[in-house]
Parts: C-alpha cells; sequence; structure tokens
C-alpha cells in the first residue's frame, strides 16, 4: 500500500487557509494534518476549533487533528464537532490517557497517541488496542521548519513490532522531506506529515508526488 501524505497546513498561507487546504486536497494528498498548539504544552498558538469548523468546507479529505495541548481532554468533544475525523494527543500531556482514548472512540472518531522525541514507545503499551495510530514525533513539537532526529527511525521499527498485526498507522511528524521520506517509510511508518517540503513551491502536486516517490 502507498504511504499516506499529510500535509501540514501549519506552513500553509493563513490568509488564505480555506484555498490553500483545497490547493493540497486537489495536488493529492490523502490527509490534512492540523496542528494545534496551546502556548503552554508547546511554545506556540495554532488553530482552535471555529477555524477547523470555518475550513472544513473545503474538502472531503480527512482532518488529521494532532492536540498539541494541555490538557486536551476538556476539549475533544469541541474539535471532533468542527470536523476532525482522527483526533490525536500527546502521552506527556494527559494523565488519563486511556479515559482520553475511549472518549475520542465515543464520540465516532479514530483516535492517536503522539510521543515526543525523548518518550520512549513503552508507553503506548497498555493502550494499543484502543489506537488507529501512533504519531511519532520527530522534531520537537512547537515550530515548523525543524530538522529531522535521526534517532527516531529506530522508535519507528520498535513501534512497528509493538503493534505487530493490529491494524494501527504510524504517522511521522517533523522534518519530513522528499530527501529522507524513504528511510523513514522503510522504518515502518505509514503516514508522513510534511508542512515546509510540501508548501516550499507552489507546485503542491510536484512536492507531494516527490515525497510519496522518496527512493534512497
Amino acid at each position: 500500500m502507498s504511504v499516506l501524505i499529510a500535509p501540514s497546513i501549519l506552513s500553509a498561507d493563513f490568509a488564505q487557509l480555506g484555498a490553500e487546504v483545497k490547493a493540497i486536497d486537489e495536488a493529492g494528498c490523502d490527509w490534512i494534518h492540523i496542528d494545534v498548539m496551546d502556548g503552554h504544552f508547546v511554545p506556540n498558538l495554532t488553530f482552535g476549533p471555529p477555524v477547523i469548523k470555518a475550513i472544513r468546507p473545503w474538502t472531503k479529505k480527512t482532518f488529521d487533528v494532532h492536540l498539541m495541548i494541555d490538557p486536551a481532554q476538556p476539549y475533544l468533544e469541541d474539535y471532533a464537532k468542527a470536523g476532525a475525523d482522527l483526533i490525536t494527543v500527546h502521552a506527556e500531556a494527559d494523565k488519563h490517557l486511556d479515559r482520553s482514548l475511549q472518549f475520542i472512540k465515543s464520540l465516532g472518531k479514530k483516535a492517536g497517541v503522539s510521543l515526543n522525541p525523548h518518550t520512549p514507545e513503552g508507553i503506548i503499551e497498555y493502550v494499543l488496542d484502543r489506537l488507529d495510530m501512533v504519531l511519532v514525533m520527530s522534531v520537537n513539537p512547537g515550530f515548523g521548519g525543524q530538522s529531522f532526529i535521526e534517532s527516531q527511525l529506530e522508535k519507528i521499527a520498535r513501534i512497528k513490532r509493538m503493534i505487530g498485526s493490529r491494524p494501527i498507522d504510524i504517522q511521522v511528524d517533523g522534518g519530513v522531506t522528499a530527501d529522507n521520506a524513504w528511510k523513514v517509510m522503510a522504518a515502518g511508518a505509514t503516514c508522513l506529515v510534511a508542512g515546509s517540503a510540501v508548501f516550499k513551491t507552489k507546485d503542491y502536486a510536484a512536492n507531494i508526488a516527490a515525497i510519496r516517490n522518496s527512493k534512497g
């Protein structure tokens, strides 16, 4: 199966966000990755539920909403109602991770857990059967345009072994480019988030294709 490409709209032109979402849809992306930051868990502020609701009509593609917020639990329903299809929470920011995952599923949404670069994969061992996706942060969260942290390749491979035959996607977010995407896929990633690498030029279709077709 071809790897899924989820451009991060953190790198899009915020003045034309709806049009940008439509453009990456038409350029061949699989999901729309939406980085939600609270200025507390990470040092930046981005999209609240009203923004997600506003851009929802611009595409039918999956809204992959990555909550870099602490706490996340009080806002899960708001993001679900705004149009999220998949909601990912951070293991580091959730004191009751199992409860949050149950709640996301009860809202009829897919559930993911994200791990920062320093966080060992063992933390998700006892929630694997509640997961649709594990998101491996390959940069420290909070800013776009950072360089890929190579140590995360080994973590991706270990998570792949942990998952076994379970139908769980492994998403990788941070510093993914056409030059290194092949290594990330070889380690076991099934979904790649790319911000700068997609939005660096206006030829989004070519940029997406270059990542999807990356070879060593």
